[in-house]
């Protein structure tokens, strides 16, 4: 559903249009708006296609489009493989498997709207899951806005009506999203305390190839339990956009504006997505924003502006 993220880091102002990373950040955007027709795609095929089978559907074939792309790579990407398979199999299948399948599962139950807004949750994830793993600082104002965050997405998975989280009627789909969203901040945090050799693409390529292997099991078990895809002429165009334009372009996509932009700013747009998904649901299904979403955003966009724009102010060193 996302690209593969990179650690963040400070960057120099934006330069003037006309320039390589003018054009950067129009590949960036483009990117994160095929990355939001996925969600539409998602549960435009829902009725036709069980959740693991586009699951397992759309990494294999992202995959197969992309290795061709990274074959100079191919002999670092095996020395990788002989050397952490498992490594690379667990951390593709928390991000790209599991995370994606309850994604899926989740738009069976909730509207891809509500599904974008909880999703943009998994920045704030992350930083939580840095502390607890990697030690990472958290901050004071990174504490408050995981907070904000936190309580935008209850408001959501409620319907607005908090006493439901008391008395435990919630939506099946929206806790479904959040343990997407969880899964992603988790895979996050690994992949950065991993620190493969690799390049950033070939290592897409072999998480993905990782998700699909990891993603056979749960698809076979569809099979067996009688949960068949029968695709007709729009499912298969949905099918095609997620694997193709919404999979491996929109990674390729990503990779190249990181090049261009560095990881800080390739990664901040990434926000970009829940506006889209907003907007493509409206326009594609029918979809509207109700007023616990917007209230549960605006909490969201709070604890995300405080958690990455306002630093602790810095001690100032005595004159000697």
């Amino acid at each position: 559903m996302h690209a593969v993220p990179v650690a963040v880091a400070s960057q120099p102002p934006a330069p003037p249009a006309g320039s390589p990373q003018a054009a950067a950040y129009a590949l960036a955007v483009l990117c994160w708006l095929l990355s939001a027709g996925v969600y539409i795609a998602a549960k435009w095929v829902a009725p036709e296609m069980p959740p693991w089978a586009l699951c397992f559907w759309r990494l294999t074939l992202a995959c197969a489009l992309l290795l061709p792309i990274v074959h100079r790579h191919h002999e670092p990407m095996l020395a990788l493989l002989r050397s952490r398979a498992a490594e690379v199999l667990i951390i593709g299948a928390i991000g790209l498997t599991i995370c994606q399948g309850m994604i899926y599962t989740g738009l069976n139950y909730t509207d891809a709207t509500t599904a974008g807004l909880i999703m943009a949750l998994s920045p704030v994830m992350t930083m939580v899951l840095a502390r607890i793993v990697l030690g990472e600082p958290l901050g004071i104002w990174k504490a408050v806005g995981a907070a904000l965050s936190l309580t935008g997405m209850l408001v959501i998975i409620a319907r607005g009506d908090l006493a439901a989280l008391t008395q435990l009627q919630l939506n099946p789909g929206e806790l479904w999203i959040v343990g997407s969203a969880l899964c992603w901040a988790l895979y996050t945090v690994l992949l950065r305390r991993s620190k493969f050799e690799l390049e950033l693409l070939p290592l897409v390529v072999l998480l993905l190839g990782a998700g699909a292997v990891a993603a056979l099991p749960f698809y076979l078990w569809e099979l067996f339990h009688g949960e068949r895809s029968a695709l007709h002429p729009n499912g298969l165009v949905a099918l095609a956009y997620v694997a193709g334009p919404g999979g491996a372009l929109m990674y390729y996509l990503y990779n190249r504006s990181v090049e261009t932009l560095g990881a800080g700013r390739a990664s901040m747009l990434l926000y970009l997505q829940t506006v889209f998904v907003a907007m493509l649901a409206y326009l594609l299904l029918g979809e509207s924003l109700h007023g616990y979403d917007l209230t549960g955003a605006a909490f969201i966009v709070a604890g995300l502006v405080l958690a990455n724009f306002i630093k602790p102010r810095q001690p100032v060193p005595s004159a000697a």
